[in-house]
């Protein structure tokens, strides 16, 4: 048999695997790994694969660990954790909720605008879901909300760290992008090329994040017009009405400033994304203790928590790393460059079958083990038909935020099953993060339209 076609059924059944081994419950990064080591073992006896392609795979990692831009992960996953540690997050949530608490819809405005902040200045999807779960279900319930518009809210708005800045995602699809991107110029004759950096895909997410945000907005005002007896008003008492400026003052524009510190460093050229999120991470400690939160036993809680979740994703990359290395050397490669190549409709096809197989993917694999495998694998493709690369990185943000809120898989809707009381159905939770799948799929259908609304920002920034 030809050696060619053994080494493409071989990277096939080994995606297979490793998409099987995951759904026995086997831990990502050594199922990555193993799997591909067996499969490496099976082509070596084949005569398809050289032992010796692992040979660069140390260095490479090293340079993974090395790279001055990924530092930023650990940093921003820092600064984001002491905020939710220090209870800086609950006194947002409490203080926007009386601020709009007494229009119809208010709180669940309040929410997405919370949300939204938080996701500017923590990243942290599980965190943000389960803080506005603890603190919001209760309150929305009290009030006399429809419990499947309240956890919909909650859900939608605790997913916007995957796409708005500065999303870790965003840090190692960034990474990613700029290499493949540089490889696939260089292919093609261009020694030049318009380098792509992080704070690229940053500019490039914020119109498509705030987007977002706004079709959010939209519908809870929708709700509250037509069907108000599913978001009720809740008045403050006289005595909060007479705090309300200085609580908006003491909780808002701490963060507020914080955020533009951060963002606005970057997106102004001032910082690269590592010395940003240096800003943050300090800037975090700083406003915990101003406000007297900040305590040797949060930042122990903080700094553990920080290097449990790098230490996840680092070994992730190594598994993933293993995986690539064999795929590639098999010929995988070669033939999802022929698939994708041949299907019709050119590079919008091949970036919808791209898309659909990620939004699958999202709903048994993490958001970092999702581009670990699939960005190296497709992207090279996908750039040489000719896709924007800041485009591509936004929109796989964008639909793997989506699949994290389609039921009866998405990440968000476990993390608020876990915190929602008895009263909260599974059947709540699902029904009510339907809309806001809808929701997101018109945002995604207008990105895929305008590739403007990614490519402008930075094009005005950094061009």
């Amino acid at each position: 048999m030809d050696p060619v076609l053994i080494g493409e059924v071989l990277a096939v059944l080994m995606f297979a695997g490793v998409i099987g081994t995951l759904l026995l419950g086997f831990p990502v990064a050594f199922s990555l790994a193993g799997i591909s080591l067996i499969f490496a073992l099976i082509g070596w006896t084949l005569d398809v694969f050289d032992p010796s392609n692992f040979g660069a795979l140390a260095s490479r990692y090293i340079g993974f660990m090395t790279n001055e831009v990924l530092v930023a992960v650990p940093l921003f996953i820092l600064m984001g954790v002491v905020l939710e540690r220090s209870n800086i997050a609950q006194e947002l949530l409490t203080t926007m909720g009386r601020v709009f608490g007494r229009l119809r819809g208010g709180l669940g405005i309040s929410v997405i605008v919370v949300g939204a902040l938080l996701a500017a200045s923590t990243g942290v999807v599980g965190a943000t879901v389960v803080t506005m779960g603890l603190i919001s279900l209760p309150a929305m319930l009290r009030a006399g909300y429809d419990p499947k518009l309240a956890c919909g809210v909650i859900c939608a708005s605790g997913t916007l760290g995957q796409i708005i800045p500065p999303s870790t995602v965003l840090i190692f699809m960034g990474d990613m992008l700029a290499g493949i991107n540089a490889q696939v110029q260089m292919a093609k004759g261009n020694f030049a090329p318009t380098p792509v950096s992080v704070g690229d895909l940053f500019a490039g997410a914020m119109l498509p994040g705030l987007l977002l945000v706004l079709l959010y907005l939209i519908f809870v005002i929708f709700k509250a017009i037509f069907d108000p007896t599913s978001c009720p008003a809740t008045p403050a008492t006289a005595e909060e009405r007479k705090r309300l400026g200085a609580d908006v003052l003491t909780a808002l524009l701490p963060p507020l400033l914080l955020i533009v510190a951060v963002l606005g460093s970057i997106l102004g050229g001032i910082a690269t994304p590592t010395e940003s999120a240096s800003v943050g991470a300090i800037g975090a400690m700083v406003l915990a203790a101003s406000k007297g939160r900040m305590s040797f036993p949060v930042l122990r809680q903080a700094v553990i928590n920080t290097a449990t979740v790098t230490s996840m994703v680092f070994v992730i990359l190594l598994g993933a790393a293993v995986f690539s290395v064999v795929f590639r050397m098999m010929g995988g490669d070669d033939l999802v460059h022929e698939i994708l190549s041949d299907l019709p409709g050119g590079e919008i096809g091949a970036l919808i079958v791209v898309l659909a197989v990620m939004f699958l993917l999202g709903f048994i694999l993490d958001t970092f083990e999702i581009i670990f495998i699939v960005i190296p694998i497709t992207a090279p493709v996908l750039l040489d038909l000719g896709v924007d690369p800041v485009w591509l990185g936004v929109m796989v943000g964008v639909n793997l935020q989506t699949s994290f809120l389609t039921p009866p898989f998405g990440f968000s809707l476990f993390y608020l099953r876990g915190v929602a009381p008895n009263s909260v159905t599974t059947g709540h939770i699902y029904r009510g993060a339907l809309p806001f799948v809808a929701l997101q799929l018109v945002g995604l259908a207008l990105l895929l339209s305008f590739p403007i609304l990614a490519t402008w920002l930075p094009d005005q920034l950094f061009r």
